[in-house]
């Protein structure tokens, strides 16, 4: 057997006192600021909080593996995708999107589903949630909407007065808030809910045809929720319900598992259709735009070490690879600089370098000559070679089309915000009407109701009127939920 490790501080310096003694003046003096070993431990413990996430705070993470089901290659020409049977490494984070790192499993709130591919080409992170919609389709407004559900700048508390005025006074938040408000916005797991791009991309196949697409990501365990009792009761008992569960399930061989697909629309279908292909709150119909099967993701592997894996994993909708490019969807647009740029906040400018992020795991090559210095710098900093691009580095520069001749746009550079007109309530009504089932409607207004009980009463009226438009009946069975919660 090998002999036990020395202890060390963080220098690898072997430490020759006993664990916790300290050096002083005498017996029971003060401390000296020679005791290094001591000064390296709270030094350390000091800094050992890096900031959390503005947005998706909370998670959980595991390793898996993507495999190719279906041949897409007339859609996509991702080498990645090339093949049937071919499989890519995974690392894929769950989280609560509005909750901080201290929230409860079983909260109300959108699902982050990030998914990192380690590709040949390099990284490509599938960065979606557990809705197929979302609050906003203008990016000026992402802040707002989520500083309305964090906590008041005054009392430090949660403000349902500031997210329930935010949705009243933006229409275009009815459908998203309609399905976060069914049980749908508590799963019971990670493991039971799907994962949608929500977002509107583009891929090309290899003589650069192209098409929009949306993926969706379902679930092979099948859907399962809470009602608002049962994750209240669980947010007491057990805050990391669904940490364990995703955990333990894995660590038992029961690999939960996605079976993903991709919805097409040509640009003429784009033109065509009652709503804009770059309208994140508003679905594609299946029946306009059905379901393609290409492929199967399994969670099989927990991490090591929650910090080095989940916490630090760095995800951004800009890592894409050749053929799958970001469309004109406006809020899209927008991620594509602040998700990247928040990590370099939180992680430094060097996150990259960091294994569960970095593309090399995949096998990619990677040379940056002017990605150089900077903050936790380990990659050897490409040693001696200039630190731009000259003919004196031999590389190998690899063309592809960057899709740069698909869309003409003409017009002149103006701010434009989207205008809310009666057809915000179209979609949210037929999923009202046509989708839920008995019980589902009862509970969503139970839900909304529970929550509009604790606002001030002009807020209520707003939301009344707000569900209103999707549906006279809706309205009033929140208007009968409120005044039961109240009494």
């Amino acid at each position: 057997m090998a002999p036990p490790p020395i202890l060390t501080n963080s220098q690898g310096q072997a430490i020759p006192n006993p664990p916790y003694a300290t050096q002083r003046v005498g017996k029971h003096g003060p401390l000296l600021l020679q005791d290094i070993d001591l000064i390296d431990n709270l030094a350390h413990f000091d800094r050992e909080r890096i900031p959390e996430r503005v947005v998706h705070g909370r998670g959980s993470g595991a390793h898996g593996v993507f495999e190719v089901t279906d041949d897409i290659t007339d859609i996509c020409s991702a080498d990645f995708l090339n093949e049937v049977g071919k499989k890519t490494k995974t690392f894929t984070r769950f989280s609560l999107v509005a909750a901080e790192s201290g929230a409860n499993d079983s909260a109300r709130d959108v699902r982050g589903f990030a998914t990192k591919f380690y590709t040949s080409e390099g990284i490509l992170d599938f960065v979606y949630i557990h809705t197929p919609v979302f609050f906003i389709r203008d990016p000026s407004k992402f802040v707002d909407v989520n500083h309305v559900q964090k906590r008041n700048p005054q009392t430090n508390s949660k403000d349902p007065n500031a997210a329930w005025d935010f949705f009243t006074l933006n229409p275009e938040t009815v459908h998203q808030v309609t399905i976060l408000y069914t049980d749908r916005g508590t799963p019971a797991s990670f493991r039971h809910m799907h994962g949608f791009s929500a977002h509107t991309f583009k891929w090309a196949n290899a003589n650069n045809d192209w098409v929009y697409v949306r993926i969706h990501q379902l679930t092979d365990q099948g859907i399962k929720n809470h009602t608002i009792e049962e994750a209240i009761r669980l947010a007491g008992e057990n805050p990391d319900a669904a940490q364990d569960d995703l955990f333990n399930s894995i660590e038992q061989g029961d690999f939960p598992s996605w079976t993903c697909y991709v919805q097409t629309m040509t640009e003429e279908q784009a033109k065509n259709a009652p709503f804009s292909v770059f309208d994140m709150t508003k679905t594609w119909p299946h029946k306009d735009y059905p379901l393609r099967r290409f492929g199967k993701l399994t969670l099989n592997e927990n991490p090591l070490n929650y910090f080095a894996e989940v916490e630090q994993a760095a995800f951004s909708p800009a890592n894409t690879v050749p053929s799958m490019q970001p469309s004109a969807d406006p809020v899209l647009q927008g991620r594509l600089f602040s998700y990247t740029d928040t990590q370099r906040y939180r992680l430094g400018v060097n996150f990259s370098q960091i294994p569960v992020n970095c593309p090399l795991k995949g096998g990619a090559q990677v040379y940056a000559p002017s990605e150089r210095d900077g903050f936790m710098n380990v990659n050897g900093n490409y040693g001696k070679a200039p630190n731009y691009l000259t003919n004196r580095n031999k590389v190998t520069i690899k063309s592809f089309p960057i899709q740069q001749y698909q869309e003409v746009w003409e017009g002149p550079a103006e701010p434009f915000e989207w205008v809310a007109t009666a057809a915000e309530f179209d979609q949210p009504a037929d999923l009202y009407n046509n989708v839920l089932s008995e019980t589902d409607r009862r509970n969503l207004a139970h839900n909304i109701g529970v929550d509009v009980a604790k606002v001030e009463s002009e807020i209520q009226e707003r939301v009344f009127k707000y569900f209103g438009g999707v549906s006279p009946d809706l309205a009033e069975a929140i208007k009968r939920e409120v005044f039961q919660t109240g009494k």
